[in-house]
C-alpha cells in the first residue's frame, strides 16, 4: 500500500478543507495517508512516505509564504526526494495580483529536491467549491496514478 504526507498551512480554514479533501479522495484509492498543520511537520517526513503534497495560501499583496510556513519551505530545499512524488495545492484570493504564488513556489522548491511531479498544481479560489473538488480528486488520482508507476 502507498503512503502520503499532506501538510497544509490554514489561515482561514480553507486549505485545511482542501487539505481533508485531498486526504479523503487519497484513502478512496487505498492510500494510506498522514496529514498535519505545517508548524507541526517538518520536511523529513517526507522521507519516510511515497507521496508528497503541501496545500499552502499566499499571504499579503507581495505572494509571501505564510510565517508558519517558513522554516518548513526552507528545509524542503535541502532535502533528497528522489523516488518520491510530489504534489502542491492551495487556496488564495483571485483579488490579489499574487494570486496563489506559494503553491507555484512549492512546486518549484520540490522540483530542486528531485522528486517526481505527480499532476499540475492545483489553485482554489477561496474555499472549494464543487468544481474545485472534482480538480482536487483528479489531481489525487494522477499523483497515485504516477507514484504507482514508479
Amino acid at each position: 500500500m502507498a503512503t502520503a504526507k499532506v501538510v497544509y498551512a490554514s489561515m482561514t480554514g480553507n486549505n485545511e478543507e482542501i487539505a481533508d479533501i485531498v486526504e479523503e479522495a487519497l484513502e478512496n484509492l487505498d492510500v494510506s495517508v498522514e496529514t498535519s498543520e505545517i508548524s507541526q511537520a517538518d520536511p523529513s517526513d517526507f522521507e519516510d512516505t511515497d507521496i508528497c503534497i503541501v496545500c499552502s495560501y499566499t499571504y499579503g499583496d507581495d505572494g509571501d509564504l505564510p510565517d508558519e510556513a517558513v522554516d518548513f519551505y526552507e528545509d524542503l530545499k535541502e532535502m533528497d526526494l528522489t523516488g518520491k512524488v510530489y504534489g502542491v495545492c492551495g487556496s488564495g484570493d483571485t483579488f490579489y495580483d499574487e494570486f496563489c504564488k506559494v503553491v507555484d513556489d512549492f512546486a518549484g522548491v520540490f522540483e530542486q529536491t528531485g522528486a517526481t511531479k505527480g499532476s499540475d498544481v492545483v489553485k482554489v479560489d477561496l474555499a472549494p467549491e464543487a468544481e474545485d473538488i472534482e480538480h482536487l480528486e483528479k489531481f489525487v488520482a494522477e499523483i497515485v496514478a504516477k507514484q504507482s508507476a514508479l
